[in-house]
């Protein structure tokens, strides 16, 4: 999502509405001020009519999205991603609602503002500073535990309750490792040129992780020092900054924040310092506390080959349901019924991958392959008349669960390649031995 600019007063004044029952959107929330804009959606302050609580309600315009794949793509991963992350220092997402022309991002009503609004006026103690760092790297170890990396970290995206509490906000670029490719890397190139961290300007693929530990760095340097470590009024002398990684700490600078920086600025990401290793440094310890979030787990119990082998989690197994499909925001022609389909077979999910290249393979060149996780494919038809999403998830150590959905295209091919080749192939079970024949 592009990021929401602070709206300008004159246009706040037009666009504010007072709060009232005549004001209500789908009978439930009562629109008030204008919170801010940008190219594709709007927020505003917001009550829910029956408990009376402040919430903001993110509006974003399809009009305004052009049909752009990319750009429906990224809100489908950000309101996925956000219903997965119940974090005391992650702004929640209570609900999605949508009509013909508009979504509707109903969220958590973080009342202080961003934390760049704060850092603005003057740098920020180490004590302050490592409070506020603290809580982010929380809320970050927190998504990558969970397979979900932020991409674009920075105090804009940062916002501050009325407690005085850090909120991470704006998942519009983050990732989940289902887009890794087949190089454990990302490489989709994103972020906010002055945080970006410098394995994305080589364009050779990065890690998630390292990219959101470098910018979190910068972050903390940015709250600490008062401005940017690599800055320039030319972007490519700027670039030439991160990727040599000039930059230099004020005197002001305890000898331990900097040192600890010079490890967060690590250009190297193999060096770079880790989530696990940020815990243990002394700087970063004082006065720290894990918190316990309401679906805590620990890295042990989130193993890599389970992240890649998709097992369902209770959200994956409750997100199967027809009413929480994505799809019908962006294709009014798109029919849950007709347009998904899944089954539970008796197979590895490696199998039933196998099984789908056989169908492909058989297609003699009527079919284009590509894989988009360990066990997901995009299928294509001749001359692109559908694409074909294939994904699937280990249900139990003898049970998948297959999910099949037109992503574009004829859909009548669709159902004729699904129903006619592939799902008979999936379903067909290896011929059970008789003894003693």
């Amino acid at each position: 999502m592009p990021e929401i600019e602070e709206a300008s007063g004159s246009g706040a004044t037009a666009s504010t509405l007072a709060l009232s029952p005549e004001n209500a959107l789908f009978d439930k929330y009562e629109l008030g001020k204008l919170l801010g804009c940008g190219a594709f959606a709007k927020v505003y302050h917001a009550r829910d009519v029956a408990t009376g609580q402040s919430v903001a309600i993110k509006v974003v315009n399809k009009s305004r999205l052009n049909n752009n794949a990319i750009l429906m793509a990224n809100i489908k991963r950000e309101i996925s991603i956000m219903r997965r992350l119940r974090h005391q220092h992650i702004v929640k997402l209570f609900e999605v609602m949508a009509t013909r022309g508009k979504i509707y991002f109903v969220l958590e009503f973080v009342k202080g503002g961003e934390l760049f609004a704060k850092v603005a006026k003057g740098r920020f103690s180490e004590d302050l500073g490592r409070k506020y760092f603290q809580q982010l790297i929380s809320a970050v170890s927190y998504c990558h535990l969970r397979g979900v990396y932020h991409r674009d970290l920075k105090p804009e995206n940062l916002l501050v309750d009325e407690n005085g509490d850090l909120k991470v906000s704006d998942f519009g670029l983050s990732a989940l490792t289902d887009q890794v490719r087949a190089d454990g890397l990302l490489h989709t190139l994103c972020g906010t040129p002055a945080y970006v961290a410098p394995e994305i300007l080589a364009k050779k693929g990065y890690d998630g992780a390292k990219i959101d530990v470098w910018s979190c760095g910068v972050v903390l340097f940015v709250l600490t020092a008062g401005y940017l470590p690599f800055n320039d009024p030319n972007l490519m002398s700027m670039y030439k900054k991160i990727y040599k990684g000039e930059f230099r700490c004020p005197r002001w600078m305890s000898p331990d924040l900097k040192r600890f920086l010079s490890r967060l600025l690590d250009t190297n990401p193999e060096t770079r310092i880790t989530i696990d290793e940020i815990k243990g440094d002394p700087w970063f310890k004082k006065g720290y506390r894990e918190i316990k979030n309401e679906d805590s787990i620990s890295s042990a119990v989130v193993k890599e080959e389970e992240k890649k082998l998709l097992d369902l989690n209770a959200f994956d197994i409750i997100s199967f349901s027809r009413g929480l499909d994505l799809s019908g925001l962006f294709d009014d022609k798109f029919k849950v019924a007709e347009d998904v389909d899944r089954l539970t077979v008796e197979e590895s999910p490696e199998r039933v991958i196998e099984k789908v290249e056989e169908v492909v393979k058989a297609e003699d060149g009527g079919l284009q392959l590509r894989k988009t996780k360990e066990c997901g494919v995009e299928l294509e038809g001749q001359n692109g008349n559908f694409i074909v999403a294939l994904d699937v998830f280990r249900l139990t150590d003898r049970l998948a669960v297959v999910e099949v959905k037109r992503k574009a295209g004829d859909a009548k091919a669709f159902s004729g390649l699904w129903k006619d080749k592939i799902r008979p192939v999936i379903m067909r079970q290896l011929e059970q031995q008789v003894p003693g024949n």
